[in-house]
């Protein structure tokens, strides 16, 4: 299967326009845009933009999509414990992704995962920060890449998968490279007692900084 996705270039804009990104959205769309670690795949929170990045990533079921939101405010439907807030209030924006309980199904399946969480980060990408704010609801994300190839860290490289995925209906924001950097590190909020899933840019000596009791679970 093979199709070349629409591309908004975007390299060397400082204030760059996104009224077509956030059109495209608006209209259910997909994007493939630049997140503070690598290229991301994402659309609306909404059942069909879910399962379309699913289909055109080959992602397993089992593996729910992250949410991005703007702010803890837009995530205010998920139950927050006193320490999802404190490490929100410290590290947000930036590389940590929180898992909340979601008992209200305020998330669509495919996001919300088996068991009734979601894992959610406010990202520290101006250009994110700009197409939430624009967009106005949160984004789902996962990286951009093949079944069993690491994700892409360029705009170039991004093309060329989407390509190769037949991804004609993808929205590309081409910035250029990126900076290479660790990927989030998600803690499980969701029990008693949060329980880093992995470490990744954040490390959890710096968590337990904050919360001495978080457990240290490193997953791949």
């Amino acid at each position: 299967m093979t199709g070349a996705p629409r591309l908004l270039d975007l390299r060397g804009e400082v204030k760059p326009d996104l009224t077509l990104a956030v059109e495209h959205l608006q209209a259910g769309g997909l994007l493939a845009y630049p997140t503070e670690t690598v290229y991301g795949l994402g659309g609306p929170c909404t059942p069909e933009a879910v399962d379309a990045v699913r289909r055109l990533k080959g992602r397993a079921e089992g593996k729910p999509l992250l949410a991005l939101v703007p702010s803890a405010d837009g995530a205010s439907g998920l139950v927050w414990t006193d320490e999802a807030r404190e490490l929100a209030g410290l590290f947000w924006p930036g590389s940590v992704t929180l898992v909340l309980d979601d008992p209200q199904g305020t998330f669509p399946a495919g996001v919300r995962s088996a068991r009734g969480t979601v894992g959610v980060r406010v990202s520290p990408h101006p250009l994110v920060a700009a197409l939430l704010a624009g967009y106005g609801r949160p984004l789902t994300s996962t990286s951009l890449n093949a079944p069993g190839e690491a994700p892409v860290s360029s705009g170039g490289e991004a093309r060329e998968l989407l390509g190769r995925l037949g991804a004609d209906g993808v929205l590309l924001l081409d910035v250029g490279t990126l900076p290479e950097s660790a990927p989030s590190t998600v803690v499980d909020c969701s029990g008693p007692t949060p329980v880093v899933l992995r470490e990744g840019a954040i490390p959890t000596d710096r968590l337990r900084c904050v919360i001495p009791e978080i457990h240290g679970t490193r997953i791949d």
